[in-house]
C-alpha cells in the first residue's frame, strides 16, 4: 500500500500537543505487540518515538501494509465503530506513544474540526487502500447451492466487512484448505477470521459477534433509541447524537435498509453524478458514529412495552434496550411472490437486492426482475452491466406510471434490458438452484419457460410493524398512523395533540417508509427522520417539566421557587433501578 498525504498524514507539533490532552503516555519494546487483529478493537495511537509497523496476517503469508513513524498515528474506521480490528500493530524498536480512547477520539474530531477532518479523511482512505491492496478480510468457504453461504455472505457485506468468497464447487484451493483444517464438507459453509476459531455454519448472531459488529446494549437508558436504520433512522442517529442526545441505533440486520443496496440514486439533492446506496449510507453511519451514537446490528426488535418510567425495546436474545423517546424507522420490506417453488429458491436464485453478492450466481446470464418502481429499474440497469440480457416483468402495461423519468428513458436505451407488459411469474423449477421460471401474459394468455438462474423482486411494500403493540395505531395494511392522522384517537391521552411525527404512544415516533403517507423517497426518509429530533426535544423537555412539577407537589411551598425548567436530561441506570 503506497502512502500518501491523506491516509497517513504527520501531524504538527501543535496538533500532537491537543491530542495529548485526551492521551496516556505508553512504551513498547521491539516486536510488541500494540493490538492485534481479530482479538481487540483498534486502538488510536499516535507514535512519538520509534516506529509501529501495520502488518495484514488475512492471506497466505503476513505482509506488511505500512509503518507509522514520529507524528504519524494508527487506526481505521473502526476507531469509530468499535469492531475488532482488521490488522496487527507491532513496535519497530523501543516505541513510545499516545494512547486515546474511541470515545475521546470521536469527540476531539466534533470539537477540532480541522485535526478532525484530517484524521476522519485518514480512516476512510485507508480502509478504500486496505481492500485495493488485496487485503482478504474474512474468508467464506461454502458451496454456491447452499442458502447459508448466501446468507453469511450477504450480511457480513450489507455492515461493510471486507470477505473472500471461495466456492468449493468451483475452487480447487478451496478443498485444500480444508484438508488443512481437517474439515468435513458436512461442516460448510466455514467462516476464517483472523484471531477466532474457524466457524462451521454460524448462526447470523454468533457470526456478528466474532467478526466484531455485534456488541452487548447494556442497560443505560438512552434519550432515543432508533429502532430501523435506513436513511431515516441513520439521519434521526446524526442530528440526535450531534444535539447531545444520548442516542442508540438498532437495526435487524445492517445500516443503510433498501436504500443501502441501491447501486446508483441520482436524484438525490447535492449529487449530480449519482451516488451509490451503500455509499451514501455508508458515510451517514460513520457520520453519526463520528457524533457518538452507538449502533449494533444485528438487533432485531421483537417488542415495544412501556411502564411509565420508560420505554423498553426487547431483542432477539434476550437484550433490551431502554429509552424516553423511540423512533420507528424500520423501513417495509419488499412482497414475495405467491407462486410455486418461491420459498424453496430463496437465496438460491430469488433475491431481492441487485449486489455484487448476487452476481456471483448469475453473471453473464439471463436474469428476470419482477417490479416497476425505481428499485427495479435501478437494478435493471446495474444487472445489464453484467449479465447477458435482463427481462423485466411487469403486471401493468406502462413502467412510467411508476418509475421516474430518467431509469424509464435510460432502460427504454438499453439493448439488453426487454420490458414484458402484463406478464408474471407462474411457476418457478430447479434441482439444487433456480433453473427456469414459467411467465404467463395476463393480456394475451400466452405462456413461455424462460431458463434463468435468478429472479429479482421488487414489489409492493409490506411495512415492518408485526413487532408492535397495539397501542400503536396503524392503518389496515400496518403503516403507523402519526399526527394528524392521530385525530380523534381514543387512546390518545394527553391533553396536547401529537407532535406531527409522533404515534398513539406518546413518547414514541415514526418516520420513512414505515408511516402511513410517507413519500417513499431516500430524502424524505432523510427529511423525516431529520425532523423527529425537534420533537424528541420537546417532549424531553415535557417530561423534564412533568417531572419538576411532581416534585415541587411534594416540597414546601417557600422552597418551589428554586426549582426552574432545564433542558431535559438523560435518566441513568441506577434511577431506572430505583424508579
Amino acid at each position: 500500500m503506497a502512502n500518501n498525504d491523506v491516509a497517513f498524514p504527520t501531524l504538527s507539533d501543535s496538533q500532537i500537543a491537543m491530542l495529548g490532552r485526551f492521551a496516556t503516555t505508553r512504551r513498547f519494546k521491539d516486536g510488541e505487540y500494540l493490538f492485534q487483529a481479530g482479538l481487540a478493537p483498534v486502538v488510536f495511537f499516535v507514535v512519538r518515538s520509534g516506529k509501529v509497523e501495520i502488518i495484514d496476517s488475512t492471506g497466505d503469508e503476513p505482509r506488511t501494509v505500512t509503518q507509522h513513524g514520529p507524528g504519524e498515528f494508527t487506526g481505521d474506521i473502526d476507531v469509530l465503530s468499535g469492531r475488532l480490528s482488521l490488522v496487527s500493530a507491532v513496535a519497530r524498536g523501543d516505541t513510545e506513544v499516545l494512547e486515546i480512547a474511541p470515545p475521546d477520539i470521536g469527540r476531539l474530531i466534533s470539537e477540532d474540526q480541522a485535526t478532525g477532518e484530517l484524521i476522519l479523511k485518514a480512516f476512510i482512505a485507508r480502509r478504500e487502500q486496505l481492500i485495493a491492496s488485496g487485503f482478504q478480510g474474512v474468508r467464506i468457504i461454502g458451496s454456491g447451492t447452499s442458502r447459508d453461504s448466501y446468507r453469511i455472505r450477504d450480511f457480513l457485506t450489507r455492515n461493510r466487512v471486507p470477505v473472500t468468497w471461495m466456492d468449493v464447487d468451483n475452487d480447487p484451493s478451496a478443498a485444500g484448505i480444508l484438508r488443512n483444517f481437517g474439515v468435513d464438507e458436512s461442516a460448510l459453509p466455514v467462516v476464517m477470521c483472523e484471531g477466532q476459531p474457524l466457524l462451521r455454519n454460524p448462526s447470523t448472531r454468533d457470526l456478528a459477534f466474532a467478526v466484531g459488529l455485534k456488541q452487548a446494549i447494556g442497560d443505560t437508558i438512552y434519550d432515543l433509541v432508533i429502532v430501523g436504520a435506513g436513511p431515516a433512522g441513520l439521519a434521526a442517529a446524526v442530528y440526535g447524537a450531534s444535539e447531545g442526545l444520548n442516542t442508540l441505533l438498532i437495526d435487524s440486520e445492517s445500516p443503510g435498509g433498501q436504500a443501502g443496496s441501491s447501486n446508483s440514486i441520482e436524484n438525490y439533492l447535492g449529487f449530480p453524478m449519482g451516488i451509490t446506496g451503500a455509499e451514501l449510507t455508508g458515510r451517514a453511519t460513520l457520520q453519526a458514529q463520528k457524533f457518538g451514537a452507538r449502533i449494533s446490528t444485528p438487533s432485531a426488535a421483537v417488542a415495544l412495552d412501556d411502564d411509565g418510567a420508560h420505554l423498553t425495546v426487547s431483542l432477539e436474545g434476550d437484550e433490551s434496550a431502554f429509552a424516553t423517546c423511540v423512533l420507528i424507522a424500520t423501513g417495509a420490506d419488499y412482497r414475495k411472490l405467491d407462486v410455486p417453488g418461491r420459498e424453496q429458491f430463496e437465496g438460491l436464485g430469488v433475491y431481492y437486492v441487485a449486489t455484487p453478492t448476487e452476481l456471483v450466481s448469475c453473471s453473464g446470464a439471463d436474469v428476470l426482475i419482477v417490479g416497476a418502481g425505481n428499485s427495479a429499474g435501478q437494478a435493471a440497469l446495474f444487472l445489464a452491466q453484467h449479465t447477458r440480457q435482463v427481462m423485466m416483468l411487469v403486471r401493468r402495461d406502462d413502467i412510467r406510471r411508476t418509475m421516474s423519468s430518467y431509469l424509464a428513458d435510460r432502460i427504454d436505451a438499453a439493448k439488453n434490458i426487454t420490458v414484458h407488459y402484463t406478464t408474471q411469474i407462474r411457476a418457478m423449477h430447479g434441482t439444487a438452484r433456480l433453473e427456469r421460471v414459467d411467465i404467463e401474459n395476463t393480456t394475451t394468455g400466452e405462456k413461455r419457460t424462460i431458463a434463468t438462474p435468478a429472479v429479482f423482486t421488487f414489489i409492493g411494500a409490506v411495512p415492518r410493524t408485526d413487532w408492535l403493540p397495539p397501542q400503536i395505531d396503524t392503518d389496515p395494511k400496518g403503516f403507523i398512523c402519526t399526527g394528524r392522522a392521530l385525530a380523534n384517537t381514543p387512546g390518545w391521552t394527553r391533553k396536547r395533540q401529537p407532535f406531527l411525527l409522533e404515534t398513539s404512544q406518546p413518547g414514541v415516533f415514526a418516520a420513512g417508509d414505515v408511516r402511513l403517507g410517507s413519500a417513499k423517497r431516500v430524502a424524505a426518509a432523510v427529511g423525516e427522520g431529520s425532523m423527529v429530533v425537534k420533537f424528541v426535544h420537546e417532549y424531553l423537555a415535557e417530561v423534564h417539566e412533568n417531572v419538576a412539577l411532581d416534585i415541587q407537589a411534594d416540597i414546601p411551598l417557600t422552597t418551589r421557587a428554586t426549582f426552574g425548567h432545564s433542558r431535559a436530561r438523560r435518566v441513568t441506570s441506577d434511577e431506572r433501578a430505583t424508579s
